[in-house]
C-alpha cells in the first residue's frame, strides 16, 4: 500500500507540474515556495529553449540551490536572448553577486564590474525596477570607488526608489545613513519602513534586529513578542525573541519558552541552523543560573557542529 501511495503521490506532483506550462504559473509556484515549482521550470525551459523568461525562473531555482556558478552561465544565455529585457540584466546581476561570495580576490575584482553593469543596465531598460536600484544601492556602498562605488551614488537612488515603493526607500535611505555613521536617523528609517509596511517580515526583522543591535531591549522584546502572537509558527521571530533574552540577560523564561518553541518548528532556508538556536538557549539558562541545562544545550550545538568556537567557549567556561 505505502508503494502504491507513493507511486499515486508522484503521479499527482507530475502532473500538477506539467500543468504549469506557462511562465506566469510557474513563477506564481516558485514565489510560493512550492515544491512542484522547480520540475515546472525545468519542464518549461526544456519545452521552449528560446524563452528567456523562463530561464529567468531557472536562474532563480539553481540560486535558491546555491548553483551560482550555473546560475551566471544561463543568465548570461539569457541576456543573450532578450537583451532588451530588464529582468534578464537584474537576475544576471543577482547571479554575480551569489557568485562573488564563492570566489578569491581576483575574480571578485572581475565580477564586481559586470555585477554593476548588469543592474545599471536593468535599470537603464526599466526605471521602475526598484529591486534593481535597491540592489544598486548595496552595490554602491559596498564597492570602492575604484570599481565604481560610492555613497552618493547610492544616495541618489534613494529618492527613486522612494518614489515607486516608500517602505523600501525608507529601508535604503537606513542602510546609506549606517554607512554615512548616523545610526539615530537610519533607526528611524527602520521604523518608518516597518510602519509602511508592517506585514513585510523583512521590514519587521530588519527593526529587530536595529533595537537589539542599539540595546533597545523593551521595543526589541515587544516587537518580537507581537510578532509570534500573530504568527505563532513565525520561526525566525522566536529564534530572535530568545536571542534578544541571550543578549541583553533580561526576561528568562520568555527567552527559553521562545527557543524552545524554535527548535520545536522546522527550520527553513534564512533561519539560523540548530546549532545556533542550541548555543542561545545555553546562554540563556547560564544567565538564569540553570548550569546543568546550560551544558547541555551548548553540548547539543557541539554535536552538530563540533567547531562551534562560541559554544565551546561557553561550555568551558561553565
Amino acid at each position: 500500500m505505502r508503494r502504491v501511495a507513493i507511486v499515486i503521490a508522484c503521479c499527482f506532483l507530475f502532473a500538477l507540474s506539467a500543468h504549469a506550462v506557462t511562465v506566469i504559473e510557474a513563477r506564481d509556484l516558485l514565489e510560493q515556495k512550492d515544491v512542484r515549482a522547480a520540475p515546472a521550470i525545468a519542464a518549461l525551459v526544456k519545452a521552449e529553449l528560446k524563452n528567456a523568461d523562463a530561464q529567468v525562473l531557472w536562474v532563480r531555482v539553481l540560486l535558491q540551490q546555491g548553483e551560482a556558478k550555473k546560475a551566471v552561465t544561463l543568465a548570461k544565455d539569457a541576456v543573450e536572448l532578450a537583451p532588451g529585457n530588464a529582468q534578464t540584466h537584474y537576475w544576471l546581476g543577482n547571479a554575480y553577486g551569489h557568485r562573488i561570495g564563492q570566489v578569491g580576490m581576483i575574480s571578485k575584482m572581475l565580477i564586481a564590474p559586470k555585477l554593476r553593469d548588469a543592474f545599471e543596465r536593468a535599470v537603464a531598460l526599466d526605471p521602475e525596477l526598484v529591486d534593481a536600484r535597491n540592489s544598486l544601492v548595496d552595490f554602491y556602498l559596498q564597492a570602492p570607488s575604484a570599481m565604481g562605488g560610492g555613497i552618493d551614488k547610492a544616495r541618489a537612488q534613494i529618492a527613486p526608489i522612494a518614489a515607486r515603493d516608500p517602505a523600501l526607500g525608507h529601508a535604503a535611505n537606513a542602510r546609506v545613513l549606517i554607512a554615512d555613521d548616523k545610526l539615530e536617523q537610519a533607526l528611524a528609517e527602520m521604523e518608518a519602513a516597518h510602519a509602511a509596511k508592517p506585514e513585510e517580515a523583512r521590514y519587521r526583522l530588519n527593526l529587530g534586529l536595529a533595537y537589539q543591535q542599539a540595546e533597545q531591549w523593551e521595543r526589541a522584546f515587544a516587537l518580537f513578542q507581537q510578532w509570534v502572537a500573530d504568527d505563532e509558527n513565525a520561526a525566525g521571530a522566536w529564534y530572535q525573541l530568545g536571542r534578544t533574552s541571550a543578549l541583553s540577560g533580561l526576561q528568562a523564561d520568555t527567552g527559553i519558552a521562545a527557543l524552545q518553541r524554535y527548535l520545536s518548528l522546522p527550520i527553513t532556508p534564512g533561519n539560523p541552523e540548530a546549532q545556533h538556536a542550541w548555543y542561545r538557549l545555553g546562554q540563556v539558562f547560564a544567565q538564569a543560573g540553570r548550569k546543568g541545562e546550560a551544558r547541555g544545550a551548548f553540548r547539543k550545538a557541539l554535536a552538530i557542529d563540533s567547531r562551534h568556537a562560541d559554544a565551546k567557549a561557553a561550555l568551558k567556561k561553565l
